[in-house]
C-alpha cells in the first residue's frame, strides 16, 4: 500500500471514528444500523460532510463518491441553489397542515416533462409510491394480481418484494419462475404475485396470457438495479406493453431510479407509455420524496370530489422543504444537463470495458445513461439468473468497495451499483478508471 492509498484508510484503524460509531449504533440499531444498504462489513464509513461530487468522512478523508446516495444526489452534495432555496423555504416554515404553492410547482414540471401522466400525488418514498400505484391499479381494473420480473426490486411493500432476492433454489421453471415471498410477509402474497423472466418475451408473453383475467397490472422498472442494469433487449419491453394492452392490463412504470437516464425519463425513451408512473429519488433534491402519477382516469381513485377508491393521507407529504429543493433540482436538469451526464456515463463505461479486455480481465460494465454496475465476469448477462450465477465469491463487492476506499473512490459495499452526478469531470471518471484496475489487482483479480 503506497502513502497516498494509507491517507484513505484512517477508518479502519481501531481508534477511528466510524469504529467508534459503530460500536456506539449497535447498542441503539438493530445490527448498528437503519437501512440495509448502508451495511459494510466490518463497520461502515461515517460520514461528515459533502460538496459537489465529494465527501468528508468523521477521520477527515476526502474521497470522489459514485454512489451519491443511491442514485438520489444526481446535483452533488450541497448544490448551491438547493441550498438558497432551502434557506428561504426555512425561514417560512418547513411544514404546515395545509397545501403550499410549491407542490404545484414541482407537480406541474413533472406533468409538462412525462407526457403519461396528467395529474400526480406526494408521498414520502418511492416504495410508498410504489404501493400506492398497485393499489390505483387494482381500484381501477377490478382486478388484483400483478406481474413483476424475478430478481426486480421495487421497495418495501409485501407485493413488491415477492422474488426481489430469490435463491438458487427457490427458482423454479425459468420459463416460468416461482413467486418467493419474503419470510416477514404473509404467505398468501406470493399468490397474488406473477414472476416472470427479464429479456424473455415469449415466456412473459404466455404468462400474461395465461394470468390476464387476474392481472391488474404490469410492473417494469425499465433498467432494474438488482438486475445489474442489464439493458432489456431490443423490442422486449415494447413486447410486453404490447400483450399487456392487448389484455386490458395496466403497466406500472417504476421510474423511482431511472428517471435520471433522460429529460423526459426511461420509459419515453422505449415508447412505453405507462398508464402509472412511479417517480422518488432525483425530484426530491436530496429530501425524502416520492411521487405516483398516471392518466385522469387512473389518478380519479385518488379523487375525493369524484370517484374515490384509494384513501391516501401522509403527515409529510409533499412538505415544501421536499419540494423545494426538488425544484431547484429538477430545474437545473436541462437537456443540455442530461446530454452532459449521458456522455460521461458513455465515456467511463467504454473505457472501464477497454481496460477489462486490454488487460485480460474477468469482467464488464453494464448501464446506460449516468448509472452503470460492474460485474465482476466476462459471461453474457441475459436476466437474473445470469447475474447471480456470474458472481462466485458473495464477499467480492465488500472486499472491492474496501479497496476503492483507499484510492479515493466511494462505491456500493454490497453491488456493483454507480451512478454519475453532474459536477464531475473527466477526471473524476479516469480516478474511477485507475482506482478500479489498482483496487482489482489488489485483490489478485
Amino acid at each position: 500500500m503506497n502513502d497516498s492509498q494509507k491517507k484513505k484508510t484512517a477508518y479502519r484503524l481501531d481508534t477511528s471514528q466510524s469504529r467508534r460509531l459503530y460500536q456506539q449504533s449497535l447498542k441503539l440499531l438493530p445490527g448498528g444500523n437503519t437501512r440495509h444498504t448502508a451495511i459494510f462489513a466490518p463497520y461502515p464509513v461515517y460520514a461528515k460532510s459533502g460538496n459537489g461530487c465529494r465527501v468528508i468522512d468523521v477521520e477527515g478523508e476526502e474521497r470522489i463518491d459514485f454512489i451519491n446516495n443511491y442514485t438520489s444526489l444526481i446535483l452533488g452534495h450541497s448544490n448551491p441553489k438547493i441550498l438558497e432555496a432551502l434557506r428561504n423555504q426555512i425561514e417560512r416554515g418547513v411544514c404546515f397542515g395545509m397545501p403550499t404553492e410549491s407542490e404545484i410547482e414541482l407537480a406541474s414540471l413533472i406533468v409538462e416533462r412525462i407526457e403519461s401522466i396528467d395529474k400526480l400525488r406526494f408521498c414520502n418514498s418511492g416504495s410508498e409510491a410504489v404501493m400506492l400505484a398497485i393499489k390505483a391499479a387494482r381500484a381501477v381494473s377490478g382486478k388484483h394480481k400483478i406481474a413483476k420480473f424475478e430478481g426486480a426490486y421495487h421497495g418495501s411493500y409485501d407485493y413488491a418484494q415477492v422474488s426481489e432476492n430469490p435463491l438458487p433454489g427457490e427458482w423454479g421453471d425459468p420459463e416460468s419462475p416461482a413467486s418467493v415471498a419474503e419470510v416477514s410477509a404473509a404467505p398468501s402474497v406470493k399468490e397474488d404475485v406473477i414472476v416472470m423472466p427479464w429479456n424473455n418475451p415469449k415466456a412473459c408473453e404466455a404468462i400474461i396470457e395465461k394470468n390476464k383475467r387476474q392481472l391488474a397490472a404490469v410492473l417494469i422498472d425499465p433498467l432494474p438495479a438488482r438486475l445489474g442494469f442489464i439493458s432489456p433487449r431490443p423490442g422486449f419491453l415494447e413486447a410486453i406493453r404490447d400483450v399487456a394492452r392487448q389484455n386490458h392490463i395496466l403497466i406500472i412504470a417504476d421510474e423511482v431510479l431511472t428517471f435520471r437516464l433522460s429529460f423526459h425519463g426511461a420509459s419515453h425513451s422505449h415508447a412505453l407509455a405507462p398508464d402509472i408512473t412511479v417517480l422518488g429519488k432525483i425530484i426530491g433534491g436530496g429530501f425524502p420524496i416520492g411521487a405516483v402519477g398516471g392518466s385522469d382516469v387512473v389518478m380519479e381513485v385518488f379523487d375525493h370530489t369524484r370517484n374515490q377508491k384509494v384513501h391516501h393521507g401522509g403527515t409529510f407529504n409533499a412538505n415544501p422543504i421536499s419540494m423545494r429543493a426538488g425544484l431547484a433540482t429538477m430545474r437545473q436538469l436541462t437537456p443540455q444537463a442530461f446530454g452532459q451526464l449521458n456522455l460521461m456515463g458513455d465515456y467511463l463505461r467504454d473505457n472501464l470495458n477497454q481496460l477489462f479486455k486490454r488487460k485480460k480481465l474477468r469482467a464488464q460494465v453494464t448501464g446506460q445513461g449516468s448509472l452503470f454496475f460492474f460485474h465482476p465476469t466476462d459471461r453474457e448477462l441475459l436476466d437474473y439468473r445470469s447475474m447471480v450465477h456470474s458472481v462466485k465469491d458473495p464477499s467480492f463487492h465488500n472486499r472491492l468497495a474496501h479497496e476503492m476506499l483507499a484510492n479515493g473512490i466511494i462505491t456500493s459495499p454490497s453491488l456493483g451499483v454507480g451512478c454519475l452526478s453532474t459536477p464531475m469531470k473527466n477526471e473524476d471518471l479516469d480516478a474511477y478508471i485507475n482506482a478500479l484496475e489498482i483496487s482489482l489487482s489488489s485483490l489478485s483479480w
